[in-house]
């Protein structure tokens, strides 16, 4: 039975951004019985709609409540926590002990309500070798606040907690574990619906991440610098999930882009075109509508949508094959090496295709056999691991591009805790590949002092690294990794475009990150890239609605093609890897205009904050860095004394 329950007042007055979508998630709340509750987690307007059953027999305010489940005085009774062949009927004495000793005594409290632990099979594992779900008898708590069970108390107490940090502290929206809780979260005006297990691919389809946030808006920021260059693009996203970016994109670049959200599973899709409804956004051959549709509404079925998508049950790399596009984005749960190829078939010349791999483990030299299965390379872990991951990512995506007769530009590449993006644009002809596949190297990396350097060229081998390591130290010191994508890894021109589009479109979160990588591409500081272009003007423009063809697409090519002499260096040194002992380093930034001085070319890095990218040897940079240094005690002298008189 639904409990039938209005809360307009409080709905109005909580998010009076969301009226219109919010009107008609209350219509149907009061048509079909479902409960609904708002609040603002994180400065994110939330909603929460569950379908509103009585709560789990687990979750009581007294023990009376728990012996009430069953009769005590009628004869043997089972556990109604437990199942039969774990604990057998038996009389009210040794039951009403039971309860109390095991499910009452180690109870979570929460808004004077008590989660007592549950042994019945209320929790579906991984599938077995048959394929079936397979139930197990597990001990669990219910959530009272999201009904998502949790086997350990502390990680219970734990998962209440983050619930309390985002303002989530009403437990009246628990259901049972059939019943499904809905969340509606905003991010860049577009709303989303969310399962309370979002977090964990293992247990629901619809995956989400709030942490990929700023992966989201920098593939944002990339289509609309290409949205600018040409109008309408084809644009795929390949892997929709809740299909958060896709809708992203039509709402807010409308007619410049004509969006296509493909997944391969039927409870995704099926939350896409729900999804979709939620932003009043047509579905180009949707079938169904969902439950919750502003169309279904009377007083909003006259409203025109603003805009329109596609959202097609298919394989990623099927449709890629199928159909030609201007922008790809991939981004599936792990690696993105299985579909590089079909990426690449059929996307237009000078398009874009935007990577992200979360396989961090592989990436950051954790489980160097998976890299060298996935990736062809052998790495080891460094204090520049974050650009090598990065650069690994560029070279199976020039492998890719050069089987299908296709070069890359690489545009953005960015190496976050939780992820790695790389954002390239596709050059067609064999010559194309030919010079990106020049730029695959070995790199000659040393195990003592972290000194790099790439191969030239050629048949002969040159491992000789600018440090003395190898002469002054016994054995082998330097160890070659990769190879490795040895080209630049950003575009500036196409940054300060990206910088303009975060502007444009309110993004303050991704603004001082690009800004960065700006200032990074030029390999200069924030302060003398101000003073050299104060209003950050755009390098090139294409005209809209018009794609370049035969010979002023090569005109555009031999444009897009850096200059070798400005070229920002490779990798970056960490000031505090390189610190001399007993020595007080000087602040970074005072450190970066030292190095100037002295005639290098400096800049910080995103990949480390305490990263110094330069053209400078490792040997320059120490020297720079001694030069410095101030030393640990005021007198240098009574130091050495203090240490002679007291060696241990």
């Amino acid at each position: 039975m639904f409990r039938l329950q209005s809360r307009a007042k409080r709905l109005q007055t909580a998010t009076p951004n969301l009226q219109p979508p919010l009107s008609v998630i209350q219509h149907f709340t009061q048509m079909l019985g479902l409960n609904l509750e708002t609040s603002e987690p994180g400065g994110n307007k939330s909603v929460f709609i569950c379908l509103r059953a009585e709560r789990h027999i687990s979750i009581q305010t007294k023990l009376e409540g728990l012996e009430m489940l069953v009769d005590l005085n009628a004869g043997r009774k089972s556990c109604p926590l437990c199942p039969e062949d774990k604990f057998k009927a038996c009389y009210s004495h040794k039951l009403r002990r039971h309860l109390q000793n095991l499910h009452w005594k180690v109870y979570v409290e929460f808004e004077g309500h008590k989660m007592c632990i549950c042994h019945l099979p209320c929790r579906n594992l991984k599938p077995s070798l048959s394929g079936d779900q397979v139930r197990l008898h597990m001990a669990h708590y219910h959530c009272i606040v999201c009904s998502v069970t949790i086997a350990r108390k502390t990680d219970m107490v734990s998962h209440l907690k983050r619930h309390v940090n985002k303002g989530e502290t009403e437990a009246s929206y628990s259901g049972t574990p059939s019943g499904q809780a809905y969340e509606i979260m905003k991010e860049l005006g577009t709303n989303v619906q969310l399962l309370p297990n979002h977090t964990t691919p293992q247990k629901s389809d619809t995956y989400f991440n709030r942490k990929m946030k700023t992966n989201r808006q920098l593939v944002f920021c990339s289509l609309a610098v290409l949205a600018e260059e040409r109008s309408p693009i084809e644009c795929l996203d390949a892997f929709g999930a809740t299909g958060i970016m896709g809708l992203q994109w039509a709402k807010h670049l409308r007619n410049s882009v004509r969006v296509t959200i493909t997944d391969i599973s039927d409870t995704c899709v099926k939350m896409i075109k729900e999804n979709c409804e939620l932003n009043n956004i047509r579905v180009d051959g949707g079938g169904q509508r969902g439950p919750r549709g502003p169309n279904r509404v009377g007083g909003e079925a006259d409203t025109a949508p603003v805009a329109t998508v596609e959202v097609a049950k298919m394989d990623a790399n099927v449709i890629m094959h199928l159909r030609p596009f201007d922008y790809i984005h991939l981004d599936p749960f792990g690696t993105a090496v299985n579909y590089l190829d079909a990426a690449f078939r059929n996307v237009r010349n000078l398009g874009i295709i935007s990577v992200t791999s979360t396989d961090t483990s592989s990436l950051y030299a954790k489980s160097p056999n998976v890299t060298l299965r996935h990736y062809g390379c052998s790495i080891v872990r460094t204090e520049y691991y974050k650009e090598l991951a990065a650069r690994m990512v560029v070279a199976s995506v020039a492998r890719a591009a050069a089987r299908c007769n296709k070069g890359i530009e690489v545009l953005l590449a960015v190496a976050l805790e939780h992820f790695v993006l790389v954002v390239v644009r596709v050059l067609r002809g064999p010559a194309q590949a030919d010079e990106s596949a020049k730029k695959l190297r070995k790199l000659v990396h040393c195990q003592w002092c972290e000194e790099r350097v790439f191969l030239k060229l050629g048949n002969m081998v040159d491992d000789t690294l600018p440090c003395n390591c190898h002469g002054s130290l016994p054995g082998k010191t330097a160890v070659q990794l990769g190879p490795l994508w040895s080209g630049p890894l950003f575009n500036t021109g196409f940054l300060r475009r990206m910088l303009s589009a975060a502007v444009q479109h309110s993004m303050d979160d991704i603004q001082p990150l690009v800004k960065t990588l700006t200032c990074e591409s030029e390999c200069t500081t924030l302060k003398s890239l101000m003073l050299s272009s104060p209003e950050l003007s755009i390098i090139f423009v294409f005209p809209a609605g018009k794609r370049k063809s035969g010979e002023d697409s090569g005109n555009v090519v031999k444009k897009l093609k850096p200059d070798a002499s400005l070229e920002h260096p490779p990798f970056y040194y960490s000031i505090h890897r390189h610190s001399i002992r007993g020595m007080n380093m000087p602040k970074l930034n005072k450190f970066l205009q030292y190095l100037m001085e002295a005639g290098f070319r400096v800049s910080r890095t995103h990949f480390d904050p305490t990263g110094v990218r330069t053209d400078a040897t490792l040997q320059q940079f120490k020297s720079v860095l001694t030069k410095y240094s101030k030393p640990t005690y005021a007198n240098t002298a009574t130091a050495q004394s203090v240490s002679s008189e007291n060696p241990l």
